[in-house]
């Protein structure tokens, strides 16, 4: 007959109701149980992990260094020497994938929404008999803005997210911020902005977004009113076109491609300094405050997870902001096609607003067309060269397929004849570069400011700010340029 487990193991008092005594007893039982050297063999396993950590990380004189990969890395990405080259040059090779990489299915995409769907959609409405007008509007407005945002914006960004998630999931962004940190903290600005303002030359929308991750209000203010001085894929078909067709002709043509490519990265590290200025003003006027400790820790390297990398940046990232951009584009190409094709007193409304805009315009090295495409493509940047190509069609008098729908010119060459017929110079290339860094964000990267900030204010600002930057900038280099020519 065997005792019931009850029994055998009396259910223990709690420590409110037991005596002094049971405590005691218990403590002697416990201690009997763990052993006698259980102090000991604790202290040994202690020493033992400090010994086996320190291994690692300390070098004596007397041994030769261990190989670490991490550390190695980080000796070169980190250093006050090669961490700068590096970070350039693995961005630039970035850039140079997104954009020569997008270049392919842009042209698919094109050929596809533009030059197959856009003549059937035409087709079609002919034969089912709708008014010139509201086939204009629906088709060659609407339809065709929305297909050049898609063609144009798509590709960049199905590129350019993936390999900006791959670097962080290996553990370099991390170090690309330990690098800048000195640089943001002498400018009042968070070591973080660093993350959010790589994100920016994506799509401005998305690095707004990823000032989430800065935690003082006052520095993600900073980092999302300055995010605009980062080139996004948008205004990236801008600066290279202008860059080929008027930079790109000062040279020999097999220097041409190298020149063209180093005149678009010093416009970009233009809107780097003009970051680090700006957030120097705002942090010493408009939001002061103390600059917040940033206590980083470098992650180790890691493989990144590839597949999961792609599916999360396709949907978090590149799907979302395309949509934004989409719900803006549609109405714009809306507008763009009555300002074309809307006359009065005998000429298209955009005739009319180009005149009035001229004078402002030549002020500062540009011109009225430039300025109403940059008014009309709010919504999306993408849009500006084919808005400006179909204004100057309509005020040099060009007859053809152009007149008053977007279009695209077969070659580089077409396209400075053009533009040259329109009284371009190498001042207005110039300064278009250079107004295509410093203009207002597109409408859906406000929209993302107000959303995020919730705040009409700062949406307000964010849209000024860099757009009279760009007004006193343009306006000086055109008085310099003249001057400097004797004009």
């Amino acid at each position: 007959m065997t005792a019931s487990s009850s029994a055998l193991n009396p259910p223990r008092q709690s420590a409110a109701t037991a005596s002094p005594d049971d405590i005691f007893a218990a403590a002697q039982s416990l201690r009997w149980e763990v052993g006698r050297d259980f102090h000991q063999e604790l202290m040994e396993a202690i020493y033992t992990d400090a010994a086996r950590i320190a291994d690692r990380v300390v070098t004596r004189p007397e041994q030769k260094p261990r190989f670490d990969l991490d550390r190695t890395i980080d000796r070169l990405v980190t250093s006050r020497l090669w961490g700068f080259p590096i970070m350039i040059g693995l961005f630039t090779l970035v850039f140079w994938i997104t954009i020569s990489g997008a270049n392919v299915p842009s042209g698919l995409l094109n050929d596809l929404l533009i030059g197959l769907i856009h003549p059937w959609l035409k087709g079609l409405a002919a034969a089912a008999g709708l008014p010139w007008w509201l086939d204009g509007l629906l088709i060659d407005g609407i339809y065709l803005a929305t297909a050049w945002v898609v063609a144009v914006m798509l590709p960049p960004m199905a590129i350019f997210f993936p390999l900006f998630t791959l670097l962080e999931d290996f553990g370099y962004l991390p170090r690309l911020a330990f690098n800048l940190d000195a640089l943001f903290k002498r400018s009042g600005a968070h070591g973080k902005q660093a993350l959010s303002m790589m994100m920016g030359f994506g799509c401005n929308a998305a690095g707004v977004i990823a000032t989430r991750i800065i935690d003082s209000p006052r520095e993600r203010l900073i980092a999302i009113l300055t995010n605009n001085f980062a080139l996004c894929n948008g205004r990236w078909p801008t600066q290279i076109l202008i860059a080929s067709i008027f930079i790109g002709a000062l040279v020999p043509s097999y220097l041409a491609g190298i020149v063209s490519a180093l005149a678009v990265v010093g416009i970009a590290v233009l809107g780097v300094l003009l970051t680090f200025l700006v957030s120097a003003f705002l942090s010493r006027t408009w939001l002061r405050g103390e600059v917040s400790t940033f206590s980083l820790e470098l992650p180790p390297y890691r493989p990144p997870r590839i597949w999961q990398t792609i599916y999360t940046s396709l949907i978090d990232r590149t799907i979302y902001v395309l949509w934004r951009a989409i719900v803006f584009a549609a109405p714009a190409g809306a507008v763009i096609w009555l300002v074309a094709n809307v006359t009065v007193g005998g000429a298209p409304l955009a005739v009319h607003i180009v005149r009035l805009l001229d004078p402002v315009g030549v002020l500062i090295g540009l011109n009225g067309v430039i300025l109403l495409a940059y008014v009309i493509a709010i919504p999306a940047n993408e849009i500006v060269i084919p808005t400006v190509l179909m204004l100057t069609v309509l005020m040099t008098g060009t007859q053809g397929a152009g007149a008053g729908v977007m279009f695209e010119l077969e070659s580089q060459a077409d396209t400075l004849a053009l533009l040259q017929a329109g009284g371009w110079t190498l001042l207005t290339g110039v300064n278009l570069m250079l107004f295509s860094l410093l203009h207002n964000p597109c409408s859906t990267t406000i929209f993302t400011i107000y959303k995020e900030t919730g705040s009409r204010k700062w949406a307000a600002v964010s849209a000024l700010l860099p757009l009279t930057i760009g007004f006193i900038v343009t306006f000086f280099v055109a008085q310099v340029w003249r001057l400097a020519a004797g004009v």
